[in-house]
């Protein structure tokens, strides 16, 4: 009889890329604050305080951070990043009494040093894009520079004599514990290198003036 050659076992060789593993990260972007309020020494001599205007212009922010890939899903980073001074603008009306009133407008800068431990959770990837959700923790050192506050009153009599005033405030800083969430996309533009686009909500708590004189 004839002899047939057996079948031979096929190797499929298939290469796993892992993600494990430590990286570096650069942060730029602009920051977009809104104020959840203000607060004035100077209220307790008003009857009542409505606030017409209180918000901050635009300001870019830089950051730095290295992080560890800990598995295909979830990774970590330690972030530090600088958040240039934005812009203050702020007004409020005290009514002093029946309708006589005081007005003050304030003007000033804003800036933080912000560290934050942050963890992400990477939710697949198609065609190179990975949508990612994030949260993270940490502190914040907020400072208040160039701060002035000019005031004008209807009537002169219901504030002790003086038709209004015009101070300004030292520099100060504040230590406050900080915390942000964040969502995005992060691109791969090759083994070593992704860009993401990415949103991040952030509370930085408070931040105060020094001394009005």
């Amino acid at each position: 009889g004839a002899d047939y050659p057996q079948p031979q076992p096929i190797i499929v060789q298939q290469q796993i890329e892992e993600f494990s593993g430590w990286y570096l990260r650069g942060d730029i972007g602009f920051s977009n604050q809104s104020v959840g309020s203000l607060h004035n020494a100077n209220y307790a001599n008003f009857a009542s305080v409505r606030n017409v205007n209180k918000d901050f212009d635009a300001a870019p922010l830089f950051g730095l951070g290295v992080g560890y890939y800990f598995n295909d899903w979830l990774r970590f980073d330690v972030t530090g990043e600088y958040r240039g001074k934005a812009n203050f603008h702020g007004f409020d009306i005290g009514h002093i009494g029946g309708n006589a009133f005081a007005d003050d407008r304030y003007t000033g800068s804003k800036s933080e040093w912000t560290f934050l431990t942050n963890a992400y959770v990477d939710l697949g990837t198609w065609y190179n894009v990975t949508p990612f959700v994030g949260a993270g923790v940490g502190m914040t050192r907020n400072t208040i520079s160039n701060f002035g506050d000019f005031s004008t009153c209807v009537n002169s009599s219901s504030c002790s004599g003086s038709g209004g005033s015009d101070a300004y405030a030292a520099t100060a800083s504040k230590w406050n514990f900080a915390w942000a969430l964040y969502a995005g996309l992060g691109y791969k533009i090759s083994k070593n290198v992704t860009f993401e686009f990415a949103y991040r909500y952030i509370d930085l708590g408070k931040a105060q003036s020094g001394d009005l004189v």
